[in-house]
């Protein structure tokens, strides 16, 4: 594992945890699925900028790749959004963390052989990441269930999504894999949206703060399509998928919110964990 793409990696989750955060504060003031709509776009028109720039030249195996990714994308949050809505973040955040075991599966079955120092560090960074999700809220029981099965089909889904993005950005172009899965993210929540009947509207104000949203999501997938390029699928997936570390150490330092002990141990087994790959 190079040095390169273990910070990539960590930069990834770092913005996507920073975006997650941004978009939950958001969603206290305005309906999720417009701000995941809204935010999605302004990412994708920042991809049109970047191709327009970039010659305009789209990779069809990448692209085609990238809607993939996207796909299993849109469908995972509109999982996670409908386990949320059940009142059941204790549940479901832990389990959907539990995501990057698909990708890290997938590459170990394909032919990844990342050392052993760096295996172990990969499960028990994953193990921090899941602790560090863990929130004190308590589910009801006739919520339980239904929350459990949704967080693990948001799981499995975001884990594709993951999977098909760090594939197609390896084995082709980027931009293009990045350009397919926001066109099929957005098919997705557009579809989800029209079938709630659910408003689009953010207003003026709030704008250019979802619109933020979108370009540090982007961002992340750029900075994991990047470092999928340089380092094994399995270990990036991995670091990659530590963003629930920054995004509970923002609502710490920004919002006052308590770490609960479950969140503070879940740190510091990232922490390990990531040392640990690093120098395996």
């Amino acid at each position: 594992m190079t040095t390169l793409a273990v910070l990539l990696a960590l930069a990834s989750s770092v913005a996507w945890g920073t975006a997650d955060f941004g978009g939950g504060l958001i969603s206290r003031r305005l309906p999720t699925i417009a701000v995941t709509v809204v935010s999605q776009s302004a990412g994708f028109a920042a991809l049109l900028v970047a191709l327009a720039v970039a010659g305009g030249h789209v990779g069809a195996r990448s692209f085609a790749l990238g809607l993939a990714a996207g796909a299993g994308g849109g469908a995972g949050l509109a999982a996670f959004y409908r386990a949320l809505s059940l009142g059941t973040m204790s549940i479901v955040s832990p389990v959907v963390a539990c995501g990057a075991v698909v990708p890290f599966t997938i590459s170990l079955a394909t032919g990844e052989r990342p050392s052993s120092v760096a295996l172990a560090g990969a499960v028990v960074a994953l193990a921090g990441a899941v602790l560090a999700s863990v929130e004190e809220r308590r589910a009801t029981a006739a919520g339980r269930a239904q929350a459990i099965v949704l967080a693990a089909a948001a799981a499995g889904f975001l884990g594709v999504f993951t999977y098909f993005l760090g594939l197609g950005s390896r084995e082709g172009s980027a931009l293009s894999t990045l350009l397919g899965a926001r066109v099929g993210s957005l098919a997705c929540l557009l579809l989800l949206a029209g079938a709630r009947g659910a408003t689009l509207r953010v207003g003026y104000r709030l704008l250019p703060a979802v619109a933020a949203v979108g370009l540090a999501d982007v961002g992340a997938n750029a900075l994991f399509a990047l470092a999928s390029g340089h380092g094994l699928l399995a270990l990036v997936s991995v670091l990659g998928s530590l963003y629930p570390v920054t995004t509970v150490l923002l609502a710490h330092v920004l919002l006052g919110e308590r770490l609960t002990p479950f969140q503070l141990a879940g740190v510091g087994v990232a922490l390990a964990g990531v040392a640990a790959l690093s120098v395996g």
